[in-house]
């Protein structure tokens, strides 16, 4: 039997585990959640009338946009078919919720006023391409809810890490640790890449106007040491 590559087992992780997805990926008050709530009154007071959701899972996002959005059209895409199908069972439509990939946006140009992500980022093996289809598919505004692998782990690890990344040895370094694959499979989160959000930020400065960094767990001032998860909002240039 032939070995499964790094999408095939992240694919094969989320419909073997759909039923459980919500209990192991979805609380209330955890970092996804502080970020909704920040979305949320972004498009409220911004008048935002459509967002895209990418990598919805099972829909937490959208329905939550739904609720606290009503007058937005909120759209999902999710490439995993058992977690569409509980996302159905939760009340969702397949017009809530379609089928589509992060990397390969099925959307013309500047076609909803708002793109948004959470938790998705580091499970893509390349995340500038995804970010940059967010980005060309968004009119006003990006929005990340993401890892900051670069904060996360202890004092010694931390500083370890960021000097790595500073060295440009990181990646090596990484590779060398995983046995040459550069991801790790946990029985929590399925494949895993060492994301920071951080290191997107140029690509977002190259389209838009103006930006804005929240962190969604506990930090001591910069962001960049001390928070593991970051939100991100990005106004896109007219």
């Amino acid at each position: 039997m032939r070995d499964l590559s790094e999408l095939e087992r992240q694919r094969l992780y989320y419909e073997e585990s759909a039923l459980e997805y919500e209990r192991l990926h979805v609380r209330q008050d955890d970092e996804h959640y502080r970020a909704l709530e920040w979305l949320a009154g972004v498009m409220n007071g911004r008048a935002l009338g459509s967002v895209l959701d990418v990598g919805a899972g099972t829909g937490r996002a959208l329905a939550y946009l739904k609720k606290h959005v009503p007058a937005a059209k909120v759209v999902g895409i999710e490439p995993s078919d058992g977690l569409r199908a509980i996302g159905y069972q939760n009340g969702l439509t397949s017009e809530d919720l379609l089928e589509g990939d992060a990397t390969r946006l099925d959307y013309p140009d500047n076609h909803f006023d708002v793109v948004c992500e959470f938790g998705v980022l580091h499970h893509i093996r390349d995340p500038k391409v995804a970010v940059r289809e967010m980005l060309r598919v968004a009119t006003k505004a990006v929005f990340f809810s993401d890892d900051n692998h670069f904060a996360a782990g202890s004092k010694v690890m931390r500083i370890m890490k960021r000097s790595l990344r500073t060295t440009g040895l990181w990646d090596i370094a990484y590779k060398c640790r995983t046995f040459g694959k550069g991801y790790r499979v946990s029985e929590g989160d399925g494949v895993s890449y060492p994301y920071s959000l951080f290191d997107d930020l140029d690509i977002v400065r190259q389209q838009c106007v103006s930006f804005f960094l929240m962190n969604t767990t506990a930090s001591s001032g910069d962001l960049y040491r001390t928070a593991s998860h970051v939100a991100l909002l990005a106004l896109k240039r007219s």
